[in-house]
């Protein structure tokens, strides 16, 4: 299934993402952002499991915002393996 994140404190404006049955992560695409290193993230997540990536990507800060995009992208699926889709954030 595919679910879409709005994200905060970000330049990207959403992330899609799609996950397998087995919450492998099958697709990453950033709306906005750094589009170099937005796609680079993507590339680098898709094939793992949303556990290992929440536990590598959590916390990671751009500057002072307090979070990133990829931080983002970790807290998404957070809540999506927690089936929290239906909170805050999810379009």
């Amino acid at each position: 299934m595919t679910y879409t994140y709005k994200t905060s404190g970000t330049c990207s404006r959403a992330i899609d993402i799609e996950l397998d049955d087995n919450n492998i992560i099958k697709k990453v695409r950033f709306q906005g952002g750094c589009n170099g290193n937005t796609q680079g993230v993507a590339k680098l997540v898709e094939g793992r499991p949303a556990e290992e990536v929440i536990g590598t990507l959590s916390g990671i800060q751009c500057g002072f915002r307090g979070t990133s995009c990829p931080d983002q992208l970790a807290r998404a699926l957070k809540q999506m393996t927690a089936g929290a889709g239906g909170t805050d954030g999810w379009r």
